[in-house]
Formats: structure tokens, C-alpha cells, sequence
């Protein structure tokens, strides 16, 4: 487990760790976001299984970043959060995926069926998803091994329940053609996640919207990813605040403990501060610094070059090293 030094020594911090740029990738502004939306990919193009409606929020989709100029052919799946009741889809999407594309990785946001919608939809909307990605790998350019997941809030939930379970996460709609890919993802990034799904651990809201106000004992144990993790869950990033008043900050340090012990890579970032769901944290200075964190995280575990754009200031002038 990772603590953060206090704000006077995070200088010398970053000067000690040459991979970290100097000034940070800034999050994306509203207009940036809106000017760069790309067109949706709507998962179930030909009648989405399970649907209550045909509304807009009866689709699940997909909105595929591209980076003009791509450092890696890694990639990453973003979950947004919102309690399994909406999804935040802004500063926990397309947000956290410009932000990806400045450093050129290519993301994926996924906006995915929430209440009232319950388990199994919106664990098989994740895992069709990721099946998505994979398939259509070479037509977006990127390494069908090298697929991520970034979850934040009940979106690190849906992302470690990928992680955890892979293709045992949830039953599979029938005659689903790419039933046959690979659900678990690569990598993970959680942040401020819910994890387990068991009170008082879990997030009140998101247990219940999910798995109902009398949830299934034996399904609430399985979903509890800290004590279902094992060897094979991918490599992990994880991000929260000790005083989190939303998702007791117990999720993750259960979750790093369970991953630690089954020898599985995994740094945690802690922070001593309050707080939820602020995405990149940008304008809390306390929190502010956790983006160089993950970057650094993602350059040393492979997933991006240490060339990625842009480069720290002590880099820039030497020769690159060799792109991911």
C-alpha cells in the first residue's frame, strides 16, 4: 500500500520518479468533451436482450476514443459510476477517456442499463462490452491482450466483478456470437470503488440496485469481488480517500489485501481526505495529484510507453525508449 507524502515533499517526490510528467494531463473541458464525442456503438444492434423498452436508456452503447496519434496498442474499457441508479457519464466517461487519448490510448466509455435493471443486465452489459473491444481489436488498431478496465464509484464494481469473474460474471444472453471471447480484462483501475456487496461494507444504494431491498445471500457473497479474488484477476490500480463518505474506503483495502495475498500486482493510493466521485479531482488540490500516479502506474506496468505524450520535463530532448 501506497501513502502520499505530505503536499511539501511531493516535489522531491516527482523529481525522485522521472517517469511522472512535471505537469499533469489536463482534464478536458465540457466543450472539449462535446466537440469530441464520437458517434455511438450500440451493443446489441439487433434487439438488446432483457430490454424493458425502447428507450434511449433501453441501449446500452459504447462511445469508441481514438487518439490522433496512438502511443500504445493497449486499451481501456471506462466505467462510469452513479450507483447502479444513473451513470456519470461526464466526469467519470468521457472525461477519464480524453484524458486517455492525450497520452495516446485508445478508451472506450461504456453507458450501460441501470434501475430498474437488475442483476444479471448490467454485469452482461459490461461483458459485452469487453467482448466488443476485443473482437473489433484490429479494426481500432489496438492489442486484444492489452484491454483494460477504469471503473469508478458501482463502476469499479462492475469492473472488478469483470476482473474477478471473467466469464463467469453473469449468465450469458443465448445465442450471444461472441459468447466465445474473453470477459476478464487485462488490467484494472479502480476508483473510490464499490467492491463488496455485503453491508455494511457495500454501498447501501448500489446493493439494492443491483441485487434487489432482499438480495440472495450465496449471489451477494459471490459479488463481493474482495472475497472472491484470486491469482487470475488481472493487475490493479487503486485510488479512494480514507474519510469517503459515499463507499466506506474498507473496499479497498479489503480488495488490495485479498489481491496482495494471491500475489496478484497491485498499488493503492490513499489519501487523507473526504471525498466522492470527483473523477480527476482537478480542482481539489488535496487530490489533485492521483492522475500522476495512475500515469506513472500505467508507464511502469507496460500498458503505456515511457515516451507517451507529454513527457516529463527531465525527458524531454532524450531519445525515446521503446513504444508499448
Amino acid at each position: 500500500m501506497h501513502l502520499l507524502f505530505p503536499a511539501v515533499f511531493l516535489g522531491a517526490l516527482l523529481e525522485a520518479l522521472p517517469s511522472f510528467p512535471q505537469t499533469p494531463v489536463p482534464a478536458p473541458s465540457a466543450s472539449e468533451i462535446v466537440r469530441q464525442l464520437p458517434q455511438p456503438i450500440f451493443l446489441w444492434p439487433e434487439g438488446v436482450p432483457g430490454a424493458l423498452g425502447q428507450s434511449e436508456a433501453d441501449k446500452p452503447r459504447l462511445y469508441p476514443f481514438v487518439p490522433q496519434k496512438k502511443s500504445t496498442t493497449a486499451a481501456v474499457l471506462v466505467i462510469p459510476g452513479g450507483g447502479y441508479q444513473h451513470v456519470a457519464i461526464g466526469h467519470e466517461g468521457f472525461q477519464f477517456a480524453l484524458w486517455l487519448n492525450a497520452q495516446g490510448m485508445t478508451a472506450f466509455v461504456l453507458d450501460y442499463r441501470v434501475a430498474p435493471y437488475a442483476y444479471p443486465v448490467e454485469i452482461q452489459d459490461g461483458m459485452r462490452a469487453m467482448r466488443y473491444i476485443r473482437a473489433h481489436a484490429s479494426e481500432y488498431g489496438i492489442d486484444p491482450q492489452r484491454v483494460g478496465v477504469w471503473g469508478s464509484s458501482a463502476g469499479g464494481h462492475l469492473a472488478s466483478t469483470l476482473g474477478v469473474h471473467g466469464n463467469d460474471a453473469a449468465p450469458a444472453p443465448d445465442n450471444d456470437p461472441l459468447n466465445q471471447t474473453e470477459a476478464r480484462p487485462d488490467f484494472m483501475i479502480l476508483s473510490y470503488p464499490v467492491i463488496s456487496m455485503e453491508l455494511p461494507e457495500s454501498h447501501a444504494g448500489s446493493l439494492h440496485n443491483l441485487l434487489g431491498k432482499d438480495p440472495d445471500p450465496a449471489l451477494a457473497q459471490k459479488l463481493s469481488n474482495q472475497l472472491t479474488a484470486n491469482a487470475q484477476t488481472p493487475p490493479t490500480f487503486l485510488f479512494a480517500t480514507t474519510k469517503d463518505p459515499v463507499v466506506p474506503v474498507e473496499n479497498s483495502l479489503d480488495f488490495y489485501r485479498t489481491l496482495e495475498r494471491a500475489h496478484v500486482p497491485v498499488e493503492m493510493h490513499l489519501y487523507d481526505y473526504a471525498n466522492h466521485g470527483c473523477g480527476l479531482c482537478g480542482d481539489i488540490p488535496e487530490l489533485s495529484t492521483w492522475p500522476l500516479l495512475l500515469r506513472n502506474w500505467l508507464v511502469q506496468s507496460g500498458w503505456l510507453p515511457s515516451d507517451a505524450p507529454p513527457l516529463p520535463r527531465s525527458r524531454r530532448g532524450i531519445h525515446p525508449g521503446p513504444r508499448a
